[in-house]
């Protein structure tokens, strides 16, 4: 048998899962992530497929690793291999696919975690047989992938990067150092933050829950992230002709309180109602999945 390693490490767990060569799991595995590895990331993924092959060898599963597939955070490279930047988990310019090729020697694909999230969602998710998807995670940051024609759009290594668009300048300071990001704005982490900064207890899902119960100052945050979603959403939508948008991540959790009102001001912003907005599927599996997605196409 011909196994398939996909490894996603992400700012607080790494997700792994084994398959075969025809896309059927035959293990999964979550651990968390060491705090800021840096280029000790390549080590920390040969240990996890390490793992998962003697896991595997445990449970009578035989066979021989033929690829891997490592997605990560950040600005990502696919066609040089390269894990160019992540200021949450720490290192630059690091040829990813080269050292792990040179570790493994077998054929290794690297790939952004949004990316390959998308990717899993078309192939066995919630984005089957749409060919035109925008995928936005809403997690402690705020990434996006891009389907067009039923492709991933890799471009460079900014694309997707819409949570550093500046839709409030004297907003809160960003991660990257500026002021007022989609991200420092409406990311699950931001409004977790700008509750706690009304000197409420919690995070952005107890928010969810306060505007559910029809809290002034929970509902304000929440329309002011929704506001501030559609502002860079739709310019996207409407340039790329996207059917889907898809909504991932930890707001997502939070279901028809944000895709609904979420959709409607979508809807009004692009002037149609070709659109459907709906909850990913995969969940925190989909950049494992995807990673081993991309793992199959590196060995074919």
């Amino acid at each position: 048998m011909r196994l398939m390693a996909g490894v996603d490490v992400g700012g607080t767990r790494v997700k792994s899962v084994l398959a075969d060569s025809d896309g059927s799991v035959l293990l999964s595995h979550t651990a968390s992530t060491p705090d800021h590895p840096g280029e000790a990331v390549v080590d920390l993924i040969v240990s996890t497929v390490s793992d998962l092959l003697e896991a595997a060898r445990a449970k009578g599963i035989t066979g021989e690793l033929a690829a891997v597939g490592a997605v990560v955070p950040g600005l990502v490279d696919e066609s040089l291999g390269t894990a160019a930047w992540s200021a949450n988990l720490g290192w630059r310019d690091l040829p990813l696919r080269e050292r792990l090729r040179e570790l493994f020697d077998v054929p290794v694909a690297v790939g952004h975690d949004v990316r390959a999230g998308l990717l899993a969602e078309f192939h066995l998710g919630a984005a089957q047989g749409v060919p035109d998807v925008l995928f936005v995670p809403l997690g402690t940051g705020i990434a996006s992938a891009l389907l067009a024609s039923g492709r991933v759009v890799a471009g460079t290594e900014w694309t997707g990067e819409i949570g550093h668009v500046v839709v409030d300048p004297d907003g809160p300071v960003c991660g990257c150092g500026r002021r007022g990001c989609l991200e420092a704005v409406a990311s699950a982490g931001a409004l977790g933050r700008a509750w706690r900064s009304l000197g409420r207890d919690g995070d952005a899902e107890t928010l969810s829950r306060a505007v559910a119960d029809g809290d002034r100052e929970a509902i304000r945050l929440w329309e002011g992230a929704i506001d501030a979603l559609v502002r860079v959403i739709a310019p996207v939508c409407a340039a790329a002709g996207t059917r889907v948008l898809l909504i991932g991540g930890g707001l997502a959790e939070s279901g028809a309180l944000l895709l609904d009102p979420l959709r409607d001001r979508l809807v009004h912003s692009l002037g149609h109602d070709r659109i459907t907005v709906t909850r990913a599927a995969l969940g925190d599996r989909a950049g494992a999945l995807g990673a081993a997605l991309l793992a199959m196409e590196a060995a074919a």
